[in-house]
């Protein structure tokens, strides 16, 4: 008797649901195209706008290498700043070498241009002073002069004033608009002053170091009026490296919007390891006790980008500050020692 042979099952639609079926993946299939080309397009507009803003940045493809020379980096700030770290301390060094008065009197003179012009009493010095610690005092006030007068100042003219105002420009431009502002500043770099020149040095000293400026000059050593025994060629270097942060475009290639600004720990302050890197080993923070700032001998940098958005509001946040580059301070206990006297 032959066995009966299974019958195979098909899985059969009617006419209607294929039709019905083979519509929606064609009308599936059109929507995805057309996905596809909006976002082709949209990729083709950013990038017509990144070459837009790196041709108004002077940065575009056709000038490679100059966007290599020219960006700024890890590199070149450490480069460049370890130059105006040299002339800081060449600066202070030739004051100590062959000072105009007694080093209690520049000691003196540099505690009054720190503190603008209200030096603390008591004195936190009540000893003599010494060659190391004038030194590095007059450090500070190199460092804390550019850092305000300089670098966290725009400085495009030879006009104070204008500078100011161009500042102020700036800043209300990046917090509307950072890609705006950053284009702005470059280009507005890029016909800025060569150089700095005696007049603007001058301001500077007159605005920010008027006690030590009056104190040296008197037996300046070159007979240059208020050269403050060769503080221009350090505000000159001071001026290269601002307009270097300033003036560069980022080794991001546009696509971070930020700026640099420079700052000085206050003597007295406590330490706090992402700003500063000590230079000189430090007794207390080795014993673990709580030691404060002696001087800074070269200004730390923090790059400021917009804050996030706020989805509810549709506002940006404040602005973020990343340190980028840490100061570079002697503590109070190091300045002690320097003095020969014993820690407490």
């Amino acid at each position: 008797m032959a066995t009966p042979q299974p019958q195979q099952q098909y899985d059969v639609v009617s006419g209607e649901q294929y039709r019905y079926a083979l519509t929606n993946f064609r009308i599936a299939h059109e929507k995805v195209e057309e996905q596809r080309v909006q976002l082709q397009e949209q990729e083709k507009q950013v990038a017509l706008l990144r070459a837009r803003i790196a041709l108004l940045e002077g940065t575009s493809n056709d000038n490679n290498q100059r966007q290599a020379t020219n960006s700024v980096d890890d590199f070149s700030i450490k480069n460049t700043a370890s130059k105006l770290d040299k002339q800081i301390n060449r600066w202070a060094a030739d004051v100590v070498r062959a000072p105009p008065g007694s080093l209690n009197e520049i000691r003196a003179a540099t505690l009054t241009d720190i503190f603008d012009g209200y030096p603390p009493e008591p004195s936190p010095y009540p000893y003599d002073a010494t060659g190391m610690q004038v030194q590095n005092l007059l450090r500070h006030a190199m460092s804390q002069t550019i850092t305000e007068g300089i670098v966290n100042c725009l400085i495009v003219t030879d006009s104070p004033e204008a500078n100011i105002q161009m500042t102020r420009v700036h800043e209300h431009i990046f917090s509307r608009d950072p890609t705006v502002a950053a284009v702005w500043r470059r280009q507005t770099f890029t016909a800025a002053v060569e150089r700095c020149s005696a007049e603007m040095s001058q301001y500077f000293i007159a605005e920010h170091m008027p006690t030590i400026s009056n104190l040296l000059n008197k037996t300046s050593p070159d007979g240059k009026d208020g050269d403050a025994f060769g503080a221009f060629a350090v505000l000159e270097q001071g001026y290269e490296f601002s307009r270097m942060l300033h003036g560069a475009p980022s080794s991001a290639g546009g696509t971070m919007d930020a700026f640099y600004r420079a700052f000085v720990p206050e003597l007295g302050s406590v330490m706090h390891p992402r700003q500063i890197e000590l230079v000189k080993r430090c007794v207390k923070s080795e014993k673990g006790e709580h030691d404060r700032v002696g001087s800074t001998v070269f200004p730390g940098l923090v790059k400021v980008t917009r804050g996030p958005l706020d989805t509810r509001t549709g506002k940006y946040g404040e602005h973020v500050q990343t340190v980028v580059r840490r100061a570079q301070v002697i503590c109070e206990c190091a300045l002690t020692m320097a003095a020969g006297q014993p820690i407490a």
